[in-house]
């Protein structure tokens, strides 16, 4: 079966987002469906699919591999050489009394929203059994929302839980930041949200006030769009409902256009605009990479120095902190995958650090934060498929996905977990809570990873969420 899509263009630029982006993202992807006519011909395509007798189990595999999102796509070469020369993908999959070929299918949406949907009903029309996407909100929610509507299973990741929630029709997230409505039922993911980027960022706020006597004024860097927005609603009531006590003062820099050149006003603010009419000694942004990297220049030839800078959504990658040079020193950002964890593979059983160095001696610069969430991936399919007794039946594979528990490269995920802590809890079922740490920036020092030495490294300095993956560095001030 083929069909001929000619998709709404797309809207939307780079970022994690909230639940406003996630609706957005999702009443897209199902627009650009309707218009191709796409659901009338495949809505009951699973039904027939779990009759077929194929002996190869498909999984389809989208994800940004060039355009504005390539960053997060960069190791996935790397990445699938390792799944595909791994013993189930190798050899093949036992299950019931019948072997399974494993094939995976990749397809590049080029860091567009319509093209994901695109590529995602390629891989539903050549049967794919499952589909697995990663990197950020443009790349997932689409192709979580096509497989939704399709009736096949999808596993996400990358994506902050509250924005992927969002962008299915009859889910919502209450004012607490709870998850809402009867949400998908084909679909699972694994990440975080943002409560975690609260319990990471905070933790470390609180050590350099302590350490340098740094106010509690805190500077917002949130531009006018879907992602900004989503941060500027929430963030703050976030932290304030998680540390009470903490009295921070947030000072918001103004909505401002992505792709701003000046940010003189702003800074301004940020230098004269706290509590007291002090300046605001802590920063938080979620904006565009070429955004920061100009806000960032400009408050240092402009004499502001906060004590602390935690950012989000920017500083993931080497790429990042080699664009800024010297003024990457000591900028602190969130890690959802790091070598220095003590997680391995439940497929090789190959340590994150091993992982990392292999990834690194191949040639391919400097190990970065995706390879372990795209790798995790694979792992959790092969978990779902060896629960099922037909890996052709998708509603089977589906429910099979949102209740795996186990542990691999990205540590201990359980997609139905219950818990006191709601940062441990499962929000709905079918999402499995990642526990970030806080990460540095530092310069010039040899790295843990297969002892090579880089310009930049990323080194652990907080782990108020996740004790397991020990401090390799020391939180030092942004500025002195």
């Amino acid at each position: 079966m083929s069909e001929e899509i000619n998709p709404a263009s797309n809207e939307g630029i780079p970022g994690w987002g909230g639940f406003k982006f996630g609706r957005r993202l999702g009443l897209q992807a199902a627009a650009v469906m309707a218009a191709s006519g796409a659901l009338a011909t495949l809505a009951d395509v699973s039904a027939a699919h779990a009759a077929t007798k194929s002996g190869t189990i498909k999984i389809g595999f989208v994800s940004p591999r060039t355009g504005a999102l390539a960053d997060f796509a960069g190791p996935d070469a790397f990445v699938l050489q390792q799944i595909r020369a791994s013993s189930y993908f190798a050899k093949g999959i036992v299950i019931g009394k019948t072997k399974y070929h494993l094939q995976i299918i990749e397809k590049d949406t080029q860091s567009l929203g319509n093209v994901a949907v695109q590529v995602t009903q390629e891989l539903i029309n050549s049967g794919c059994d499952l589909i697995v996407t990663s990197s950020a909100p443009e790349t997932t929610i689409p192709v979580a929302t096509t497989c939704e509507q399709y009736k096949v299973p999808c596993l996400a990741t990358v994506v902050p839980w509250e924005a992927w929630w969002g962008g299915f029709s009859g889910a919502s997230i209450s004012p607490e930041g709870a998850a809402v409505g009867k949400g998908p039922k084909y679909n699972s993911m694994f990440f975080f949200g943002v409560p975690h980027f609260a319990g990471t960022f905070v933790p470390m706020w609180e050590r350099i006030a302590h350490l340098t006597k740094a106010n509690r004024n805190v500077a917002e860097m949130f531009p006018n769009d879907a992602d900004g927005n989503a941060f500027r609603a929430s963030f703050a009531p976030t932290v304030n409902a998680m540390f009470p006590k903490g009295g921070y003062n947030f000072v918001d820099g103004g909505a401002y256009t992505d792709l701003t050149t000046n940010y003189s006003s702003m800074i301004q603010t940020f230098k004269t605009g706290g509590k007291g009419g002090a300046q605001c000694d802590l920063f938080v942004n979620a904006p565009l990479p070429p955004d920061f990297q100009s806000f960032w220049t400009q408050a240092s030839q402009q004499n502001y120095n906060p004590k602390l800078a935690t950012v989000a959504k920017v500083m993931l990658f080497p790429t990042d902190a080699y664009a800024l040079g010297a003024l990457s020193n000591n900028i602190a950002t969130d890690a959802w995958f790091t070598p220095y964890s003590p997680y391995e593979s439940s497929l090789t059983g190959q340590t994150a650090n091993a992982f990392a160095a292999a990834y690194q001696a191949a040639g391919h610069g400097q190990w970065v934060q995706s390879m372990g969430s795209t790798y995790s991936l694979f792992e959790i399919a092969i978990q779902a498929l060896k629960k099922v007794n037909n890996p052709h039946n998708r509603l089977d594979v589906a429910h099979a996905l949102q209740t795996v528990n186990y542990h691999g490269m990205c540590g201990p995920l359980n997609f139905n977990a219950k818990s006191p802590n709601p940062l441990l809890a499962s929000p709905a079922k079918g999402i499995a809570m990642v526990q970030p740490v806080g990460v540095q920036w530092k310069p010039g020092s040899k790295d843990l990873v297969g002892h090579r030495k880089y310009a930049w490294s990323q080194w652990v300095v907080d782990n108020s969420l996740n004790k397991a993956i020990p401090l390799n560095g020391t939180l030092e001030p942004t500025n002195g």
